[in-house]
């Protein structure tokens, strides 16, 4: 958005540098968050190892929950990097001077892409090709033909749930802080700024969790 200020567009206000920059930026924080908490690692955790800790159990319940204990360990880095990526990246935004790498298409675009082929290639790994494409032929054999076409445009219409939903919701979110900022720049933004604190850690808690739910489906087709 380019009428948004930001410290990063004093150097460039091309829309790429402006992506790029708040991405790396978002990127390097969380890394210096794991950092922190692994550097001194204790018996009694505190600090950022505590925080950390708090954060991969509560990750590690949820996929336990959706996908089984032996899953949810197996895929636990890649979720939980998604959510503290996301997670940090999106509350970037709240912060003035700062745009959400998440209010690009880009970003959410590409992390939808990533989440739809890996999940894809985790499930014919485990579950071989043809039973993997078994589970998009549905229950009933004389329906095949009519459950295969839709379950497939299904599948891909997840890239734009993931992307489009992540996406939408943060830009939303930038231009109405843009706007309250404009109407009210001191006391009366506190209220608009703690929503949308709530709604960052929010919509990384739903990107995490479909793709969690997507993974979980993958992986248990034969169980079904």
């Amino acid at each position: 958005m380019g009428e948004l200020f930001t410290f990063f567009g004093l150097l460039s206000h091309d829309k790429t540098f402006i992506y790029l920059t708040h991405m790396l930026l978002s990127a390097g924080i969380a890394l210096m968050l794991v950092r922190m908490a692994m550097s001194n690692l204790q018996m009694v955790p505190k600090g950022a190892q505590n925080l950390m800790e708090a954060y991969i159990s509560g990750v590690l319940k949820m996929g336990t929950d959706v996908m089984g204990k032996e899953n949810a360990r197996r895929y636990i880095p890649l979720i939980a990097t998604i959510g503290l990526f996301v997670g940090i990246a999106n509350l970037i935004g709240v912060i003035p001077g700062f745009e959400a790498p998440t209010g690009f298409l880009e970003m959410p675009l590409t992390l939808a892409l990533v989440v739809f082929v890996y999940y894809n290639y985790e499930g014919i790994r485990r579950q071989g090709l043809f039973t993997y494409l078994k589970h998009f032929l549905g229950p009933v054999w004389w329906l095949y033909w009519l459950m295969f076409p839709i379950e497939i445009v299904s599948h891909f219409s997840r890239l734009v749930s993931l992307s489009f939903r992540l996406f939408g919701n943060v830009k939303g979110d930038d231009m109405f802080l843009m706007v309250i900022l404009m109407l009210a720049p001191w006391l009366l933004p506190m209220i608009p700024f703690a929503l949308l604190t709530f709604m960052a850690f929010l919509q990384a808690f739903i990107f995490m969790m479909l793709t969690t739910v997507y993974i979980g489906s993958a992986v248990a087709i034969e169980e079904h």
